[in-house]
């Protein structure tokens, strides 16, 4: 018995030897094309990109990880249709989208008046029109006390008119806007905006960009490095995966022959019935 005691404690100390002693292989890119830290400006897929974040985080099997953000600002044309007979907002005030004829090629704001302020900044009028068979009145009350009707369209100051062809520009919505089109139906305006992209990477991962397919690492919390060289990436990838099995399995070897030497230690301390 002590023979095998031996034999399990030899197998424990090999494979204790070979798990202290093994070098777990690590993700290495050679001649990365990105290799920045943060806030720096990167060429990726034809495009410029800053480095916005990279940062350690605790994931929720409590292992800290590395994760970075890259972003970019371009920009976009947008586009915005006002229909003929519809109301918009221009310079704080209210506006009638006005067109005439099918084939039109400009378009008319016609100011929509507040006449209920109006009305309700003067004194002497009443705060209502007045609306009989012949047309809408507002009843204005002069200095004697006399109550005189006048005719709305007289009352009230006429309405302001600006007229835009296709090819103008004005202002709208805190930006310059051009007239791209006017049918019938409505005019087009166009803009440019500036918008944000933004791309997520997680530690050891692909990620396509444009049309390529680049590999991340992140070898400290402040390093970003990418290659196209996706195929060796993988094949570290699965490197690691053999190694961490490899050593799974010395592990388990160890564990196993100490067991084993300390069950039989103990076998041999029971008593014979013989």
């Amino acid at each position: 018995m002590a023979v095998f005691v031996a034999l399990f404690l030899g197998v424990a100390g090999v494979a204790g030897a070979l798990t202290a002693t093994a070098e777990s292989p690590e993700i290495a890119f050679e001649n990365p094309e990105i290799d920045a830290s943060q806030n720096e400006t990167i060429e990726v897929g034809g495009q410029s990109y800053v480095v916005a974040d990279i940062s350690e985080s605790e994931n929720d099997a409590g292992q800290m990880v590395i994760s970075g953000t890259l972003e970019r600002e371009f920009t976009t044309q947008t586009s915005e249709t006002w229909a003929n007979g519809s109301t918009v907002s221009v310079d704080d005030r209210e506006w009638r989208v006005e067109i005439d004829g099918e084939n039109a090629t400009e378009f008319t704001l016609v100011e929509v008046l507040d006449r209920q302020a109006i009305l309700g900044a003067d004194d002497d009028a009443e705060n209502e029109t007045v609306t009989l068979d012949d047309g809408e009145y507002v009843a204005v009350t002069d200095e004697s006390g006399e109550r005189t009707l006048v005719p709305a369209d007289e009352y009230f100051p006429a309405p302001e008119e600006r007229t835009h062809a296709s090819g103008d520009t004005l202002e709208y919505d805190g930006q310059t806007v051009t007239v791209d089109e006017v049918t019938a139906g409505g005019a087009v305006l166009v803009w440019e905006t500036t918008e944000t992209e933004t791309v997520e990477i997680a530690q050891e991962s692909t990620v396509t960009i444009g049309d390529t397919d680049y590999a991340a690492h992140f070898p400290d919390a402040s390093t970003l490095r990418m290659t196209t060289d996706v195929e060796s990436y993988q094949a570290q990838v699965t490197e690691i995966e053999r190694f961490n099995q490899y050593n799974s399995g010395l592990t388990r070897v160890l564990v196993l022959s100490v067991l084993s030497s300390i069950m039989l230690a103990g076998m041999a301390f029971i008593p014979s019935r013989y």
